[in-house]
């Protein structure tokens, strides 16, 4: 069976236990979450849960469906892939010599990213894009030797003026 990716993006009540809930119903269903991303939302009442999967349509009709039946859940969205933005975050330090210094900058150049921490031993860089971009950008940094990094899950928004309150269903 042919899966696909899946951004679902959810409301829910700004309240302890309710990740709990939402991740624990994907659990009970047997489908693996590859991202979640969780952040307060223009209003403070409200959590925004950004949830990536691989799943089959009947398997997202099915999620989406459980999901809404949550009580702190208050809107359910399945992002297309066309009509939405994505973005992820990406902090990586790697090791900084005199020698690997120059090329450690101009691929941060090359790939439009962000030293924030610089040391005689090590750099940090901010990356932010599509995951095809940061896998290539660590790709290219795996050569100056990572000593650490660490990476967000996507998040997504509808494009243009369209907001996940609006009256849209799937």
């Amino acid at each position: 069976m042919e899966k696909d990716k899946i951004i679902i993006a959810i409301y829910v009540d700004n309240q302890y236990g309710v990740l709990s809930r939402v991740t624990a119903m994907f659990t009970r269903r047997g489908f693996n979450i590859d991202s979640l991303t969780v952040g307060e939302t223009e209003s403070p009442e409200y959590s925004r849960i950004t949830i990536t999967l691989s799943a089959a349509k009947t398997d997202k009709e099915q999620v989406v469906s459980q999901l809404r039946k949550l009580y702190n859940v208050k809107k359910v969205i399945v992002l297309g892939s066309e009509d939405c933005i994505r973005r992820e975050l990406l902090l990586i330090k790697v090791k900084n010599t005199d020698k690997t210094r120059p090329e450690i900058i101009e691929t941060t150049n090359i790939f439009r990213t962000k030293i924030i921490d610089f040391t005689d031993e090590a750099i940090s860089i901010e990356a932010t894009g599509d995951s095809q971009k940061l896998d290539a950008f660590i790709e290219n940094m795996k050569k100056f030797e990572i000593i650490e990094m660490c990476r967000t899950g996507i998040v997504a928004l509808d494009r243009g003026s369209a907001n996940i309150w609006s009256e849209r269903e799937d």
